[in-house]
C-alpha cells in the first residue's frame, strides 16, 4: 500500500497545504514520524493526509471556491461502527470547507477498501447543509460492496454513489470538468 499515491496531476492548479483556507494548510496532516502513515500492519505513502482516523486517510486534490466544489481522494477503510470516522471527516475537514463556501463534494473512492456504517447523523447533517445551497456529496467510483453498505445503512440518500457515479477517466480530466461531469450525473439522477 505504500506505493499508492494520491492523484498528483492537478498540483499545478491546487495544493491543499499551500491554501490558507484549507484544513490542511501548512501540511497539518503530515505523518508524525515524517516518513509514512500506518494503517493496520501496512504503511501508506506520506502524501496522504491524516484526518484523525486509524484506517482512513485522504487528499484534497482540488478546491474551487468560486464554483464551490472540492475533490477529495480517499484511501483505506471508512469505519463508523468502531471509530466514528464520519465525525472526524465532518468536523476536521468538511465543516471548515463548508464555512469557506464549498457545497459540492466529489469523494473519489478508487482506493476506499471498505465502509462499516454506523449512525447516519453526520451524513444527514452534511447533506442538509449542502442541499440548502444547491450542493451535493457524491462518492465517485465507490466499490460495489461499499455502495451496498451505504444503501443497507440508509446512508446512500445522503452520499450518492453506485453505478451512476462511475467515471474511470476522472484522472485525465481537468478538475473543473470533473466537477461539471459529476454535476450532470446528479442532475440526471434528479431527472432535471
Amino acid at each position: 500500500m505504500h506505493s499508492i499515491q494520491p492523484h498528483s496531476a492537478w498540483r499545478s492548479r491546487y495544493i491543499a497545504s499551500e491554501d490558507s483556507r484549507s484544513p490542511f494548510f501548512l501540511n497539518q496532516g503530515a505523518p508524525s514520524n515524517g516518513i509514512y502513515h500506518q494503517m493496520y500492519d501496512y504503511v501508506i505513502n506520506p502524501e496522504w493526509d491524516d484526518i484523525g482516523c486509524e484506517t482512513l486517510f485522504m487528499k484534497v486534490l482540488f478546491v474551487d471556491y468560486a464554483e464551490g466544489c472540492a475533490i477529495i481522494e480517499l484511501i483505506g477503510e471508512w469505519n463508523d461502527a468502531l471509530h466514528n470516522d464520519i465525525m472526524e471527516v465532518k468536523r476536521r475537514v468538511i465543516d471548515p470547507m463548508l464555512l469557506e463556501g464549498i457545497q459540492r463534494f466529489v469523494l473519489i473512492g478508487d482506493n476506499l477498501l471498505n465502509l462499516h456504517a454506523g449512525s447516519e447523523e453526520y451524513y444527514a447533517e452534511w447533506a442538509e447543509e449542502v442541499e440548502e445551497e444547491g450542493g451535493w456529496v457524491v462518492g465517485l467510483n465507490f466499490r460495489q460492496h461499499v455502495f451496498e453498505e451505504l444503501a443497507q445503512a440508509r446512508i446512500s440518500r445522503y452520499l450518492w454513489s453506485g453505478e451512476r457515479f462511475r467515471l474511470s477517466t476522472w484522472r485525465v480530466k481537468d478538475p473543473l470538468s470533473l466537477c461539471q461531469a459529476v454535476e450532470i450525473m446528479v442532475q440526471k439522477r434528479l431527472g432535471m
